[in-house]
C-alpha cells in the first residue's frame, strides 16, 4: 500500500494598494488535483504565520482535505527575508485595525485572481472559502466576514470581541501626549511602541471595526467560536459574548485550555498540542458540516 501524499508549501508575497511594505503568506495543501475548500488563517496580535504550531496546524488541516492558507499581516513586525521573527518595531507601532482587514482582503483578492495566484486553481474551490483567525486575529475575521460575501463560514478561536484601544484615563492621556506607548514582549524580551494613530484609527473606522455591532447586524455566515476555559489573556466571556450577539453561532468552551490551546514557540514536535488538536478537529468538523449541508 502507497503512503498517502504529503502536503505541500506555496509560498508568496503580496502587496498591498494601502502601504507600501510587501507581506509573506504560503498554502499547504496535498497536489491531488481535486479542487478543496479553502482555510484563511490570521494570527493575533504579537503573532506571525510561522509561529509555534502554526505550520504543523497548516499540514494537518492539508491533511484532512483543505487548502490551508496563512499569511503574515503587513505590520505585525517580520520582513520577508528576515529573521522569520519580530524585528522591524516602527511597522509593529504603526500597525492597526483597518491595516489588517486591508491585508486580509488583499490575500482573498489575490486567491480570487487566477491569472496571477502561485495557487493551482485547479486545487482550490474558492466557492468554500473560510476564515480562521486567533485572539486579535479572531476578532479580524469576524469583521472581514462580515464585509465581504466571498467568505462562506468563520472559525474565531479565543477571539476578542472589541477592539477599542481603551487603556485607563490616565494612560490615554498620557499616550496622546507622548504620541507613543510601549508594552514588553514577555518572549523576546523586547519593548515594542504602539503610537497613538491605532486610537485614531479605531476612531476613524469605528463603524467598520464595530464586532459587536457587525456581529449581531452582518455576519450572516456560519460562526464557530472556540474558547479556552482558562484562558490567561482574553476572558471566556468574550466568547459567551460573542455568542449572544450571534445565538446561531456554535460555542466549544475547551476545559483546561489557555490562550494559546498548549502551544509555544518555538515549537520542535511535529505533532500538534494536544489542545490544539482539539480545537483542529472541531473546526475541521464544523467546515465539513457545511460541505454536507451543501
Amino acid at each position: 500500500m502507497s503512503a498517502a501524499p504529503l502536503p505541500i508549501t506555496v509560498e508568496f508575497l503580496l502587496t498591498s494598494p494601502h502601504h507600501r511594505r510587501q507581506f509573506a503568506a504560503d498554502a499547504r495543501f496535498v497536489p491531488d488535483g481535486h479542487p478543496k475548500p479553502v482555510v484563511v488563517f490570521v494570527h493575533g496580535f504579537k503573532g506571525f504565520k510561522d509561529w509555534g504550531h502554526f505550520n504543523v496546524l497548516a499540514d494537518y488541516f492539508a491533511a484532512h482535505g483543505f487548502v490551508f492558507v496563512k499569511l503574515n499581516l503587513s505590520h505585525n513586525g517580520l520582513v520577508p527575508g528576515g529573521t522569520g521573527d519580530l524585528e522591524d518595531l516602527e511597522a509593529f507601532g504603526q500597525n492597526n485595525f483597518t491595516l489588517e482587514l486591508d491585508d486580509v482582503g488583499v490575500l482573498l483578492d489575490y486567491l480570487h485572481a487566477p491569472a496571477t495566484s502561485a495557487l493551482p486553481a485547479a486545487e482550490a474551490d474558492l466557492s468554500r472559502l473560510y476564515l480562521a483567525g486567533h485572539s486579535r486575529g479572531g476578532g479580524i475575521v469576524l469583521l472581514k466576514a462580515a464585509e465581504d460575501a466571498r467568505v462562506q463560514a468563520v472559525a474565531a478561536w479565543a477571539p476578542i470581541s472589541n477592539v477599542n484601544p481603551r487603556w485607563p484615563d490616565s494612560v490615554m492621556q498620557q499616550w496622546k501626549q507622548d504620541g507613543v506607548q510601549y508594552i514588553d514582549n514577555m518572549r523576546t524580551g523586547q519593548r515594542m511602541p504602539l503610537y497613538y494613530q491605532l486610537v485614531e484609527n479605531f476612531e476613524a473606522n469605528q463603524q467598520r471595526l464595530d464586532i459587536p455591532g457587525n456581529v449581531r447586524q452582518k455576519l450572516n455566515q456560519p460562526l464557530l467560536i472556540v474558547h479556552g476555559d482558562q484562558d490567561e489573556t482574553l476572558p471566556v466571556q468574550m466568547a459567551h459574548d460573542l455568542k449572544s450577539w450571534k445565538p446561531a453561532a456554535e460555542l466549544v468552551i475547551v476545559p483546561g485550555a489557555g490562550h494559546m490551546f498548549g502551544g509555544k514557540h518555538p515549537w520542535d514536535e511535529n505533532q500538534l498540542p494536544e489542545l490544539a488538536r482539539h480545537v483542529a478537529d472541531k473546526t475541521i468538523a464544523f467546515f465539513r458540516s457545511l460541505l454536507t449541508a451543501s
